[in-house]
């Protein structure tokens, strides 16, 4: 269909968006957050993180390149600030953290005494946090409406793996443990680096023609 990227640019981009949100690394947060607030049924927590980070990303890759031609920022100079911060938090996937990128010690120490809500800090900034909109930025750029629906839909499955994990997360702790967890987080950190690097590396052919 005319409008569209190869299937394997959409491919690529829910394997990218499924790292940079990474549920493995959202999981521990959840159950500490539902613990402290008591909450009976941490499905509808899940739910409401879920649809909160569906729609910021959404929202993002519709209204996303129109808002940066507002400010007068070239989509090459996105690709290299977006890939620098994919980076970043990549390097503190592969160490197992969260990283300052996804979550501030305030916010962290917020979310540990309970005196937030659920979307805040968990569906923003710590799912849908600067990494994830400039992944969704970048791969709606340059289409048309049709490439836009479809990554659009890209974004829910990846907010449908978010919904299950979060939704699975007491059992996905006990089996995996804090041990799996991390060698997960880490797997999806070594992936997310690259794609980084990548990110970055378009960007910088974009800007200066003569490194290609």
């Amino acid at each position: 269909m005319q409008g569209l990227a190869p299937l394997g640019d959409y491919l690529r981009f829910v394997v990218t968006l499924t790292a940079v949100v990474d549920p493995f690394l959202a999981i521990p947060f959840f159950l500490t957050f539902a613990a402290s607030r008591g909450d009976a049924d941490p499905s509808r927590l899940a739910r409401v993180v879920t649809a909160t980070v569906f729609v910021v990303l959404a929202a993002a890759a519709l209204i996303g390149e129109a808002l940066l031609e507002l400010i007068g920022a070239s989509l090459s100079a996105f690709r290299v600030g977006g890939g620098l911060v994919l980076l970043l938090m990549a390097l503190a996937m592969l160490n197992a953290q969260a990283g300052s990128v996804r979550q501030s010690k305030a916010e962290a120490a917020e979310l540990e005494e309970g005196e937030l809500q659920g979307v805040v800090p968990l569906a923003i900034p710590l799912l849908a946090g600067p990494g994830a909109i400039s992944t969704a930025i970048i791969a709606a750029e340059g289409g048309g409406v049709v490439h836009q629906l479809v990554i659009v839909v890209c974004i829910a499955v990846v907010c449908g793996v978010v919904w299950l994990a979060l939704r699975a997360a007491p059992r996905v702790a006990a089996r995996m443990g804090t041990t799996g967890m991390n060698v997960a987080t880490r797997i999806l950190g070594l992936l997310l680096a690259a794609m980084a690097v990548q990110t970055m590396a378009v960007g910088l052919k974009a800007l200066f023609p003569g490194l290609a």
